[in-house]
């Protein structure tokens, strides 16, 4: 899903699900995800079973599922660990699944579903998604061969996987696959289940979003819920902050001052009239908040920076009035992207954003993971009212043309009412005729908006974790975990 995938900066799920757009060049968080997807790795701290290795496997998967005359195959890249597998018609499989990043072999030895794999005696098998990580399809990534992605073709892989994979490793019918996933991939794990249930016995769908939705303005009314958790007056403070720059907007002093206090790349004297660029601005002043929100103490490494600590800086008036403290936690943010200045320039962004070679920084995900919400999903996380915290620079069209300026002229907002309304008819939205998932979500994660947060059908259980974020139920368990969470674990 900021997605999950991801919505990878770009869309945030997440994602992990799903985990949306601004300069790329700028903070390593667009569109709600982490420039290496939602997830990331399993642990900020190395256990000693990472340093066992897990060898990059490969199985010749169809480019096409859905066109029975197109024989066209490819290399997809899967990780296998047996150390734990019993090995007898009773031992389950679990599947790892993954999503809008690079799929981590560190997976393989680390994670909660590790521990569930050693008492359940299961072979743990993780197959990354096409058009990510070194899973490539087709020569490159043109719009042309991004038609190869989406949700359903990713969902025939996995049935042609676990097809093939009962064979190779001589697998009795009635061993149990059980999916696992986090983020977008939390959602194609309960629809794995939902679409082949004779292959997938049951799912765990972490911080998976079930709605897609062009606006996603619930987002940042999230975010907003869980700065006010910590404490009410730094919602107050950031609100105070936003409504500063634009007062400093209005006159060249005060944009100077912008410039010196957010380390701009260039002048925002430049760009003041050229709205697109200040709707990246202040979607990227947004954006710092919304990515420390979303993985706010998980044990990732991500998290590095807490609600705690921005809203600390926030709240202290000893260091200037609010618009200077909103200018330092731009300055964390860019040190933890090892980035030097703020790049909110927005043609540099679509121009970086329509390279199309699998070397180029744009493929580590965020070019595949914006198609995909352009394409299936949306969750375009906005802010359109001025009075709000976050100010009203970037609504649903900024994110639209975004989608019409990469991709095609085609993809207007017609197009994305259209293809999200045809995502929730074929998935079920929060309605899924399935059985036999495990919803999980937690409180502070801004993605639980657009998931199952109540059980209202006991054969669609859900746990909702009260103060946590991202997929915090997948990452390796450690002493300082919140009773909650290692309740919802076990």
């Amino acid at each position: 899903m900021h997605f999950i995938g991801g919505v990878p900066r770009p869309l945030g799920l997440g994602l992990l699900l799903l985990g949306l757009i601004a300069p790329i060049s700028g903070l390593g968080f667009r569109r709600g995800k982490l420039d290496r997807g939602f997830l990331g790795e399993p642990s900020k701290i190395p256990t000693l079973q990472r340093s066992l290795e897990s060898e990059d496997l490969w199985f010749e998967q169809k480019l096409d599922h859905f066109k029975a005359s197109d024989g066209r195959t490819w290399q997809q890249r899967y990780f296998v660990n047996a150390d734990y597998y019993r090995n007898d018609s009773s031992a389950p499989i679990f599947l790892m699944i993954g999503g809008e990043g690079e799929a981590s072999a560190k997976w393989m030895r680390e994670g909660a579903w590790v521990h569930y794999a050693e008492h359940f005696g299961a072979l743990c098998l993780q197959l990354e998604h096409r058009f990510y990580g070194k899973s490539h399809p087709t020569a490159d990534l043109s719009t042309e061969n991004l038609h190869y992605l989406s949700s359903e073709q990713a969902l025939e892989d996995l049935a042609s996987f676990v097809t093939a994979m009962k064979v190779k490793f001589n697998l009795a019918d009635g061993q149990k696959w059980i999916a696992f996933g986090g983020s977008y991939p939390g959602s194609l794990a309960a629809w794995a289940r939902e679409k082949y249930p004779k292959l997938i016995y049951g799912s765990i769908s972490s911080s998976g979003p079930l709605l897609a939705e062009v606006d996603f303005r619930e987002y940042f009314e999230v975010v907003k819920a869980s700065l006010a958790a910590y404490k009410p007056e730094c919602v107050e403070a950031v609100t105070r902050s936003f409504a500063q720059v634009e007062i400093l907007l209005k006159h060249m002093i005060g944009q100077r001052s912008l410039d010196e206090k957010f380390k701009t790349c260039t002048p925002i004297k430049d760009s003041i009239e050229n709205d697109l660029d200040m709707a990246n601005f202040f979607e990227n002043l947004a954006g710092n908040f919304a990515g420390v929100v979303q993985y706010n103490k998980d044990n990732s490494p991500h998290a590095t920076i807490t609600i705690d600590d921005v809203c600390d800086v926030m709240l202290n008036t000893t260091v200037g009035p609010p618009v200077t403290r909103l200018g330092l936690v731009n300055d964390m943010l860019l040190k933890e992207s090892n980035t030097t200045c703020l790049d909110y320039k927005y043609e540099k962004m679509v121009a970086d954003m329509k390279n199309v070679s699998w070397d180029s920084e744009t493929a580590k995900g965020m070019r595949q993971w914006t198609y995909q919400t352009c394409h299936e999903f949306g969750f375009y996380q906005t802010s359109d009212n001025q009075a709000d915290t976050f100010g009203g620079r970037f609504g649903v069209d900024f994110f639209i043309r975004q989608c019409m300026d990469v991709f095609s002229k085609n993809m207007d907002a017609k197009f994305l009412d259209l293809v999200v309304s045809a995502t929730n008819e074929n998935y079920g939205a929060l309605k899924p005729k399935t059985t036999n998932v495990l919803y999980v979500h937690g409180s502070i994660d801004p993605w639980h908006a657009l998931g199952l947060v109540k059980t209202s059908n006991r054969s669609l259980p859900t746990i909702y974790i009260e103060g946590t974020a991202h997929c915090a139920n997948m990452y390796e368990p450690v002493k300082t975990d919140p009773p909650q969470l290692v309740a919802a674990r076990n």
